[in-house]
C-alpha cells in the first residue's frame, strides 16, 4: 500500500462523502470551496472551485471518463462541474463556474450519478431527489422511507431502476418511470444501513450496515429480490485470523472477554480491473473490497469468505490509523485508488494498491494434498500390521500311518467294471466365429477414457422407489456401480441393484438407525454402523455379519465409518475419538462351534479431535493411498488429520454457521480419469447453511451453494462412481437421492432441464 497524497483539511471529514475518480480527487476548502487534485501529477497546483454559499456536505464524480463531471451539494445548491472546462477557464484567468441543477434541498448526505451521467440522485432527509445533470430540473421526488436515506444507487443494467437504503434498516427498489416502489425489504438489522453496491456481472445487489453485516440479493427481471447470502465482517475476520495462525485458542478466548470494536461497512466496490484477463476477470467479479474503520477487507462473494485484510496498523508509513469515510473508484491498469479520511483528525490521504499483490496474498496456501508426497514414516500408524496366530498342527505318533476312513457300507465304483466307450470325442471344426462377441458388444460404449467435463447434471427423473415410510439415512454405490447400499431408519440395510429394480437384499441386526454404510474396494464385503454404538462387517452375499464391533467398544454413537487405506483399516468416528482398526475377515467356521467367529479386529490407533469436540462426519479416500482424513466437529470446524504423523495438521474454525452433517470427497472412479487437482476438492453440507466446496491445497472455500431443501433435515445422496447407467447402458450420469419419508429418486442427465421439485419430504 502506497500513500500518494496527504491532505490536511480545515475541518473534520470523517462522516462526509468524498469524491475520487481515476484522474482527480476533491475535498472541501473552508467549508464552501472545493480543491481538486490531480491523482497522476500530485505535485500540480490544485484547482479551486467556488460557487456554494453553504457548507459542502457531499461530493461525487461521474462514471464516464470524458467529460469528467463533479457534483457537489450544500444546503443551498447542488452544482455539477465540468473539470476540464473549469481548468481551461482558470488558465484563461476566468472564474471556474458550474451548472446549478438543484436548490434548497436541505442537507444532502449522498450523491450518485447514473451510468450515463445524465441524472443525479440526491439523498436529503427521508427523500431522494432525481435531478437532471445538465439543467435545473427535478425529475422526480421519491419518499417512502421512515428514516433518513443514507445512500442511493442506479442499476447498471436497467437505467430505470434505483435502490435506496435508509436508517430504518430497509432498502427499496424504485421504478423511476412509475415513481413507485417495486420491492421493499424486511428489516435487515438492528443497525442502520450505510452503503450499497451493484454487481453487474452477477446481477446482485449488496448492502452493508454499521454493525458489519453484509447482505447480497439477486435482482431478477421481475424486480423481486432474493437473498443470496449474508455475511458478518467481524466473524469473517476472526476466521481469517484463525486460518492465518495469528490467534491461538487462548488468545481468542481472551479477545472475546474484551470489548470488540465494530466494523461498519463504510464502502463497497468490486475488486477487479479493466486489464484483467477473461479468466481472472470472471473470478474477480465476485470479489468485493469492503472499506471499514480499521482497513480494507477483500471478500469472495462466491464463498462468503474473507480472502485478505489490509490493516492500517500494519503499515507504519501511513498517516492514517482509523478511517471515517471512503471513496474507491473502479480499478484500472492493475491498480486501485483509495481516498480515505481520518476518523478523529482533519486529514485525508490518497492510497494506491496493486491488484497483483492482492492476488499473491489470497493465492497462497498451506499446500495440503490427498496424494502423499513421501512414504509412510517408520513410526506411522499406517505401518501397523495385524499379527495372525499360527494354528498348531497336532503331532502324529511314530509308527502310526494315516489311513482313510469310510463311514459307508458301500463304496462307489471308480468305473473299471463299466463297459468301454465306443464313441470317441469328435471336435467341431466348422464353427462360424463372430467378429465381436456379445459380451464385447454389450460393454462397448460404456467406458470413457476421460470424464466429460461439459456433461449436464443428472436432473431428469428416471426411477422412483419407496422403502415403506422408512427414512433413508445413508447411501453408497459399489465401486463398479452395479449395487447400492441403503441404510434406513428402522435399523436395517437394503441392498439394491443400481436400477432400483427387483427385490432388495435385507440385512438386519442393528437396534437403532443405520448412520453409515461403506463398500470395500474389492467389493467382497461392506460395513454398516449404527447409532446403537455398534459396527458390523458383512460378506457380500451373506446375511450374517462376519465381524461385530460392539460390547461397549464405543462410548458414543458412531457418526461415520468406512474402509481406509486400500481396505487395510476400518476408520470409525465416535464422540471426540477417531479410531483406526486393523481387521481380517475369515468366513470359515467350525461346524461344531458355529457361534465362534474366526474374523479378527484390533485397534491400531486412536486420535482425539482438537478441543475434544464430537465428530459429526468424516471422509477419507480408500481407492488409493492417502494420508489425509477429513473430520467435521460439533463446534462447526473441519479438521485435517495427517494419519502419517497421527496428528491434526490443520483446522478450519466456523466452516459453517451450524455443525457439518455431511462431507464427501472426489474419490475417483475406475471407469474414467480425472484431473489430479480435482481430487483435492471436497464438499460439506450443514443445515440452513447450504453447501460449500473446499480446496484442500489452500484450505479455502471456493464455492458456496444455497440449498432450501436442507433447512429442516440432512440429506442423503450418492452419485454413480462410473458416471454411467450400468443397468440400462445409457451414457448419462446418474444421481440417487433418499428422503426422510422413505423414497428413493434416481435422476439421469438431460441437457437444458432443471431439477424437478417432486419430492414431498426433505432430502
Amino acid at each position: 500500500m502506497l500513500e500518494k497524497l496527504r491532505l490536511t483539511c480545515d475541518s473534520l471529514l470523517s462522516h462526509r462523502q468524498l469524491a475520487c475518480c481515476h484522474s482527480h480527487c476533491g475535498i472541501p476548502l473552508h467549508g464552501k470551496d472545493i480543491l481538486i487534485y490531480n491523482n497522476v501529477h500530485t505535485e500540480e497546483k490544485p484547482l479551486i472551485l467556488t460557487g456554494h454559499h453553504g457548507q459542502i456536505c457531499a461530493m461525487t464524480f461521474g462514471n464516464r471518463s470524458r467529460p469528467v463531471l463533479l457534483c457537489s451539494a450544500s444546503e443551498d445548491y447542488v452544482i455539477v462541474w465540468d473539470i476540464e472546462q473549469c481548468k481551461r477557464r482558470t488558465q484563461e484567468g476566468k472564474t471556474a463556474a458550474g451548472t446549478v441543477i438543484g436548490s434548497l434541498l436541505k442537507k444532502v448526505v449522498y450523491l450518485s450519478f447514473c451510468f450515463s451521467d445524465d441524472r443525479v440522485a440526491a439523498c436529503s432527509g427521508a427523500a431522494v431527489y432525481i435531478l437532471n445533470s445538465k439543467k435545473r430540473e427535478v425529475i422526480s421526488t421519491l419518499s417512502s422511507h421512515l428514516a433518513p436515506v443514507t445512500s442511493a444507487e442506479f442499476c447498471p443494467w436497467n437505467r430505470d431502476i434505483l435502490v435506496t437504503i435508509s436508517e430504518d434498516r430497509t432498502f427499496k427498489v424504485w421504478d423511476l418511470k412509475a415513481e413507485a416502489v417495486c420491492y421493499q425489504s424486511f428489516v435487515l438489522s438492528a443497525s442502520p444501513l450505510l452503503s450499497a453496491f451493484f454487481l453487474e456481472e452477477n446481477r446482485h445487489f449488496i448492502t452493508g450496515s454499521t454493525d458489519g453485516q453484509l447482505w447480497c440479493f439477486s435482482l431478477s427481471d421481475d424486480l423481486k429480490c432474493h437473498m443470496v447470502t449474508k455475511m458478518d465482517l467481524q466473524k469473517m475476520d476472526k476466521r481469517y485470523q484463525m486460518h492465518q495462525g495469528n490467534m491461538s485458542h487462548e488468545s481468542e478466548k481472551f479477545a472475546t472477554d474484551n470489548v470488540e470494536t465494530s466494523k461498519p461497512v463504510l464502502k463497497i466496490t468490486s475488486c477487479s480491473s479493466n486489464m484483467d484477463s477473461s479468466n481472472d476477470n470472471t473470478r474477480g467479479s465476485s470479489r468485493l473490497c469492503i472499506g471499514s474503520t480499521d482497513g480494507l477487507y477483500v471478500v469472495d462473494l462466491a464463498t462468503s469468505e474473507l480472502l485478505t485484510v489490509i490493516y492500517f496498523k500494519d503499515y507504519t508509513n501511513l498517516s492514517i490509523t482509523m478511517a471515517g469515510s471512503w471513496s474507491i473508484p473502479p480499478g484500472q491498469d492493475n491498480s486501485m485508488l483509495l481516498f480515505v479520511s481520518s476518523l478523529f483528525t482533519p486529514l485525508v490521504v490518497l492510497l494506491e494498491i496493486h491488484l497483483c499483490d492482492l492476488r499473491k496474498i489470497w493465492a497462497c496456501g498451506e499446500g495440503f494434498s490427498v496424494f502423499p508426497s513421501s512414504p509412510a514414516l517408520p513410526e506411522s500408524p499406517l505401518n501397523a500390521e495385524l499379527k495372525r496366530k499360527e494354528i498348531n498342527q497336532p503331532k502324529t505318533k511314530e509308527g502310526l500311518n494315516e489311513q482313510p476312513l469310510v463311514f459307508h457300507s458301500k463304496v462307489k465304483s471308480s468305473g473299471y467294471t463299466s463297459a468301454p466307450r465306443k464313441t470317441m470325442f469328435a471336435p467341431e471344426t466348422n464353427v462360424k466365429k463372430n467378429a465381436l462377441s456379445k459380451k464385447t458388444q454389450k460393454k462397448n460404449g460404456l467406458l470413457l477414457k476421460d470424464y466429460p467435463a461439459d456433461g449436464a447434471a443428472p436432473t431428469t427423473p428416471y426411477s422412483h422407489l419407496s422403502t415403506g415410510n422408512k427414512p433413508v439415512y445413508c447411501l453408497q454405490y459399489s465401486g463398479d456401480g452395479k449395487q447400492i447400499l441403503c441404510g434406513l431408519g428402522d435399523s436395517s440395510v437394503f441392498l439394491y441393484k443400481s436400477s432400483l429394480t427387483g427385490n432388495p437384499t435385507v440385512c438386519t441386526g442393528h437396534d437403532k438407525p443405520v448412520s453409515s454404510v461403506s463398500w470395500s474396494l474389492n467389493r467382497q464385503w461392506w460395513l454398516s454402523a449404527s447409532e446403537d454404538q455398534s459396527l458390523r462387517v458383512w460378506v457380500h452375499g451373506s446375511r450374517e455379519p462376519a465381524i461385530i464391533m460392539g460390547d461397549s467398544m464405543f462410548s458414543k454413537p458412531i457418526r461415520g465409518a468406512q474402509f481406509y487405506y486400500l481396505d487395510k483399516f476400518i476408520l470409525v468416528g465416535s464422540g471426540p475419538s477417531l479410531h483406526l482398526y486393523l481387521y481380517n475377515v475369515d468366513v470359515t467356521r467350525d461346524e461344531i462351534k458355529r457361534y465362534h467367529h474366526r474374523s479378527v479386529v484390533k485397534l491400531a490407533k486412536s486420535f482425539t479431535t482438537a478441543s475434544s469436540t464430537d465428530i459429526t462426519a468424516l471422509s477419507a479416500i480408500n481407492d488409493f493411498y492417502s494420508h489425509i482424513v477429513l473430520v467435521c466437529g460439533l463446534d462447526r470446524s473441519i479438521q485435517v488429520f495427517d494419519m502419517n504423523k497421527g496428528a491434526v495438521a490443520s483446522e478450519l474454525p466456523d466452516a459453517h454457521s451450524r455443525a457439518v452433517h455431511c462431507i464427501t470427497q472426489n474419490k475417483g472412479s475406475m471407469f474414467s480419469t480425472q484431473a489430479p487437482d480435482s481430487y483435492n476438492l471436497f464438499l460439506t453440507n450443514a443445515i440452513t447453511d447450504g453447501m460449500k466446496i473446499w480446496d484442500l491445497r489452500t484450505l479455502r472455500c471456493v464455492r458456496r451453494f444455497e440449498n432450501h431443501l436442507n433447512r429442516c433435515h440432512p440429506c442423503s445422496s450418492a452419485i454413480s462412481p462410473c458416471g454411467r447407467f450400468i443397468a440400462t447402458g445409457s451414457e448419462d450420469n446418474c444421481l440417487l437421492t433418499g428422503t426422510l419419508d422413505g423414497n428413493l429418486h434416481l435422476f439421469q442427465s438431460s441437457s437444458g432441464t432443471s431439477l424437478p421439485q417432486n419430492t414431498s419430504a426433505p432430502v
